[in-house]
């Protein structure tokens, strides 16, 4: 019989956890036979078995996604851990994990010599599930799904890493990483459908749902060190990261109708990135404490890809089913260049015991240039399909300067304030094009100057006014102003189509307070109460208009937990929270039927736990989670309905028991209950799950 790779690793684990676990069996089997008055012994080897399953009743994909695991059965070694000392000072380390079905697997070798150093290698590979469906359109209940909904991606890590840590010499820290992801997961971007039994007005909605394919690899090599020279510590560092990436978004238009095509978009980018860090930390007195980095990075990326339509996926077909405006490219290339310089200063002043001040200041700049060419493929209203090479180029720089100071101060009993102030000021300048290679005009162009402020003010207080109550209370306003002076622009700004280079100002404002208290009625009972208000506003401002304020915030959120150990074998922990938020838009009451409407995004939280000492060697333990959200607007008349209607509950209950000093025994029990108005309750699932574990320790 052929193992496959991780099946083979998985039993390469469990060999060498049994042989080894095995050979002190008997051992420790005949020490437990001793006075248990004896000291409890202490272990530093186990190993965990597990094995359990989620059985589901509904949308197996929906359960993936939201619980993180894999429908049916799993199991094998869900925690493995080995200390051998080779050597005097010489410590050799293995962790490992392998469990099947939900393709888990990892393992790791330290090998340390005191005073010297340590070489550490491994490998981590897990995966990760997404659902692939799309929306939900009420008027005839139309539902689209991919042809296998339960999408996943598989992700992973290779490293090596070597370092010296020898007394008196500078610390030196190499290591080597592959890192990688594969498989596929759901895209927000959705596909059209007019099958949605309207008759008059636009009777095309997105709700087919479309997917990534990913591939993707990174190559990391970095190299770090670090001395003391005095009273001066400074670190040098270096770091290079190779990518590779080969991911397609795919998309099927109009299925089920007349005009079913598939749309792929193939992105592919391989980067080269360069990195060279170094940092000082000086402190001359107790006083005085100054610290400094500073950091550039090149990047350096070659492009590829297109976006083509077919009779299937990654499919170029001429004439199937092709659309007016269908439009694609082939053949893409080029590439990109950044140059970023980082300057960063803190210095940190205690004039007296109870005061801290942190002045500090951060200067980066960015120099961006990037350049494309491609065949643009446009299925025009009437045939054939044309082909012209076009190209992109586009240029900006960008200069930001921050500066920021902190001040904390605990001199009065039972009080601490702070205060932090944020300022940062940016200029930069940005040039697109966009044209057809051989034309006397380009088809797009603009130059623009921008400036960018933003500044953050923080003032907050802790307050200790009895022994079982602390207070904290915080207050920040955070402003940003963003302004666009466009020097040239390819399309005037009273016409019809007035981008690019028609936004003239973005600010942003938001204004934020949060209040905790913490209080102890009793020795057993801890009560901590939270609220937290924020309200922020956005306006902006086009060519030759006024400013206008397109969005509103406003978030309320209320927490309670309490904590209650009524005797010494019980305790119940529970919380609740509740969140308020509302986004207002100037459109709102303006267009008929309703066409725009509040966003709400309100929902409920709340968790109770408790936990029992049934005796000295058995524990009880249980959980429910409670989650409820009504927002959802079943006006689809118009657009598509928004805002999420759902409730979630989920239920577990654990016993564990000490066998031995060495060995215990655990079960769960687990329901979960989803129930989703949004999807029109299509996403719904009931699920169970039954799990054991048993640990060895020697």
């Amino acid at each position: 019989m052929k193992l496959s790779p991780a099946a083979s690793f998985s039993f390469a684990l469990a060999v060498l956890a049994g042989f080894t676990a095995g050979s002190t069996f008997a051992a420790d089997a005949a020490d437990s036979e001793k006075s248990s008055s004896a000291q409890p012994k202490e272990y530093s080897n186990w190993v965990d078995l597990s094995v359990g399953g989620y059985f589901v009743n509904g949308d197996a994909a929906q359960m993936q996604r939201r619980l993180g695991v894999r429908r049916g059965a799993f199991g094998g070694i869900e925690s493995l851990h080995m200390e051998y000392e080779l050597a005097k000072k010489t410590t050799l380390k293995i962790d490992g994990r392998s469990l099947f079905d939900l393709h888990d697997y990892g393992i790791s070798l330290d090998l340390t010599k005191e005073d010297l150093g340590y070489v550490r290698a491994g490998y981590r590979e897990y995966r990760t599930w997404y659902d692939g469906t799309g929306g939900y359109y009420p008027g005839n209940e139309q539902w689209f799904t991919v042809p296998n909904d339960r999408l996943f991606l598989d992700r992973g890590e290779i490293f090596f890493e070597a370092g010296l840590r020898k007394p008196d010499v500078p610390e030196i820290t190499i290591r080597y990483e592959h890192h990688f992801r594969e498989g596929q997961k759901d895209s927000t971007s959705w596909s059209d459908t007019t099958l949605t039994g309207l008759t008059t007005g636009t009777t095309t909605r997105n709700i087919v749902p479309s997917f990534w394919d990913i591939d993707e690899e990174r190559d990391v090599f970095a190299i770090d060190a670090k001395h003391k020279l005095g009273k001066t510590g400074v670190g040098l560092g270096l770091r290079w990261e190779l990518g590779d990436l080969n991911n397609a978004r795919q998309m099927r238009r109009r299925p089920g109708e007349t005009q079913d095509r598939y749309l792929t978009h193939r992105e592919g980018i391989d980067s080269d990135i360069f990195n060279v860090h170094a940092f000082t930390e000086t402190r001359f007195n107790d006083q005085w404490l100054l610290t400094s980095g500073g950091s550039y990075t090149a990047l350096d990326t070659d492009l590829s890809g297109r976006r083509t339509y077919g009779s299937g996926y990654d499919m170029y077909d001429l004439t199937v089913r092709r659309q007016p405006n269908d439009r694609g490219f082939l053949n893409l290339e080029g590439g990109s260049q950044i140059n970023q310089y980082v300057l960063n200063l803190n210095l940190q002043y205690t004039p007296v015991t109870h005061l801290s001040i942190v002045p500090a200041v951060r200067a980066e700049w960015n120099d961006v240039d990037g350049f494309a060419q491609f065949g643009d493929v446009d299925f025009g209203a009437t045939p054939p399909i044309r082909e012209v090479a076009t190209t992109s180029m586009s240029e900006r720089g960008l200069l930001d300067v921050a500066e920021s100071i902190e001040v904390r101060y605990t001199g009065l009993t039972n009080w601490v304030f702070y205060g932090r102030g944020y300022w940062l000021q940016g200029d930069g300048d940005q040039e697109e094009q966009i044209g057809k290679v051989g034309a006397a005009t380009l088809d797009l162009f603009r130059e623009t100057d921008f400036k960018r402020t933003a500044q953050k003010y923080t003032f907050g207080v802790n307050w200790y006014p009895l022994r079982r109550v602390s207070m904290a209370a915080q207050y920040y306003r955070k402003i940003r102003n963003d302004d666009f002076d466009h020097d040239q622009d390819s399309t005037l700004n009273t016409s019809g189509n007035r981008y690019p280079a028609f936004l003239t100002a973005n600010d942003f404002v938001t204004d934020d307070v949060n209040y905790r208290i913490t209080w102890r009625p009793r020795n057993n009972v801890t009560l901590v109460s939270r609220y937290d208000f924020q309200l922020s506003t956005v306006e902006m401002r086009g060519e030759g208009l006024a400013n206008n304020q397109s969005a509103e915030v406003t978030t309320h959120i209320l927490s309670q937990n309490a904590t209650w150990s009524p005797l010494a074998w019980l305790y119940l922990q529970g919380s609740v929270s509740y969140t308020l938020d509302q986004t207002d838009v100037p459109g709102i009451g303006v267009f008929p039927t309703d066409a725009v409407q509040t966003s709400e995004n309100n929902y409920w939280n709340a968790s109770l736990s408790t936990g029992i000492a049934l005796d000295d060697k058995t524990d009880l333990q249980a959980t429910y989670l409670w989650y409820r959200a009504d927002n959802y607007s079943s006006h689809f008349v118009v657009g598509l309905p928004l805002g999420a209607g759902a409730e979630e509950h989920g239920l577990t209950a654990g016993l564990s028991r000490r066998i031995r000093d060495n060995m215990r025994w655990s079960c769960k029990y687990g329901y979960y209950k989803n129930r989703d108005q949004t999807s029109g309750f299509n996403n719904n699932y009931e699920a169970h799950l039954a799990y054991t574990s048993f640990q060895y320790l020697w």
